[in-house]
């Protein structure tokens, strides 16, 4: 995955509107630089795309960045008391702003608060959604600078109209200036702005030439050291400058884009899980229909059998019920009484000739339970036992030491 870097120049060097050439940088997860140059916004849709995410350097001069004493608030209540708290320092309505608060520093309630145009920022952003940008971020280019206390940290790079100062004092302050095109009124007003502290100018390989023998013959410029400017020590810094002026801006962030690219593969999942639904409620409705024409053929049934039956609850169950008194009453023994289970289980203990292991018998829940003498069985004959029950259809089992439980398989028939 990769991350598309764009440096957008300030909008007073811009001529026409919208900037003609935005330097850029395509950066992979691990920081190293794939890709540099310089290009219109709206030739960039194809890095755009293909990017993770999209973070623009918006020029210093669009940014203003505000030392606020904040009071001790969460992040959403700072986030609604930020308007009336840079009011009277912000020019105009603050509602007309992107207003995003960096960390804090220390415990002395100051915060840097960053201040830009909001409509100018929304067409930056929407601009990067409508060609496809999967997550934006924008934070301010004077915090991208490399920064190191007690100097002073400086970029100037050519725009449409002249030069862009950029200027780092701090790790939270900054600015920038629209210059004209003149080197060495550039620099002496960097070294004004900068005061007596040591200043790194970071400059492009092509403008070395015309500024290093200026600073050089200048005695005023003292202390002014020239580097080469390139995409490492401004990537190296953007990757956790603060704060990010995208998020200030709430519906119109990269989050939005996001749900639209989800917008189809969740319209199918709902429709799927709806076909399901309905399917089911189908098959729930068909079989109930089945339920209730069973119930309904066996309620016939059984008034049919049995016409002088008035309260009829279970008829599967009453039908069973007056069968067996049927059986009872004609003289026909029921297979779980009593009787019934001590004839089958004499025969089967026929088997075991010469024994006498029944110390008692008693009778429970439609079974025979069998007490045992104490070392009378052994295990080839329980296991002997077992089988010609189970030629029966009767079923042993040892409820307790030395007892016996003998019932129907399957357990007790009503």
């Amino acid at each position: 995955m990769t991350t598309l870097y764009i440096r957008y120049p300030a909008k007073a060097s811009v001529e026409h509107g919208a900037a003609q050439s935005c330097p850029f940088a395509v950066v992979g997860d691990a920081g190293n630089l794939l890709q540099q140059g310089a290009a219109a916004l709206g030739n960039l849709a194809d890095l755009v795309a293909s990017s993770r995410r999209v973070v623009l350097l918006l020029a210093a001069s669009d940014v203003t960045l505000l030392r606020v004493k904040v009071p001790p608030l969460s992040a959403a209540r700072l986030k609604a008391a930020l308007p009336n708290l840079v009011e009277e320092q912000v020019l105009g309505d603050p509602a007309d702003c992107v207003l995003a608060v960096a960390p804090a520093l220390g415990e002395d309630g100051q915060r840097t608060v960053a201040v830009v145009q909001r409509a100018w920022l929304e067409v930056l952003v929407k601009a990067l959604l409508a060609q496809g940008a999967h997550s934006v971020g924008a934070v301010p280019a004077q915090l991208c600078l490399p920064f190191q206390p007690g100097s002073v940290s400086a970029a100037l790079s050519p725009g449409d109209k002249g030069l862009e100062l950029t200027l780092r004092q701090s790790q939270f302050e900054g600015f920038g200036l629209a210059l004209g095109a003149e080197p060495q009124a550039a620099l002496h007003t960097l070294r004004a702005l900068a005061g007596t502290a040591p200043v790194s100018l970071y400059l492009a390989p092509a403008m070395h030439a015309a500024y290093q023998p200026l600073l050089a013959g200048l005695p005023e410029l003292a202390g002014v050291a020239l580097l080469e400017d390139h995409w490492a020590h401004w990537v190296a810094a953007a990757r956790t400058a603060a704060p990010d002026l995208a998020q200030g801006l709430g519906a119109a962030s990269a989050s939005a884009r996001q749900w639209q690219r989800w917008r189809w593969p969740l319209r199918l999942a709902v429709l799927a899980v709806l076909v399901n639904v309905v399917g089911l409620n189908a098959e729930w409705l068909r079989l109930r229909r089945e339920a209730d024409g069973v119930k309904q053929a066996m309620l016939q049934t059984f008034k049919a059998a049995y016409p002088k039956e008035t309260v009829i609850l279970d008829p599967a169950a009453q039908m069973r019920k007056n069968i067996a008194a049927a059986r009872a009453d004609g003289g026909a023994a029921a297979p779980d009484e009593f009787l019934a289970l001590c004839a089958a289980f004499g025969e089967a203990a026929a088997g075991l000739a010469g024994k006498d292991f029944v110390a008692a018998l008693d009778y429970r829940d439609h079974a025979l339970q069998v007490k045992v003498k104490p070392n009378t069985i052994d295990g080839a004959a329980l296991t002997q036992l077992k089988a010609a029950l189970a030629a029966r259809k009767l079923e042993l089992s040892e409820v307790a030491p030395e007892t016996w439980k003998i019932r129907l398989g399957g357990g007790s028939k009503s």
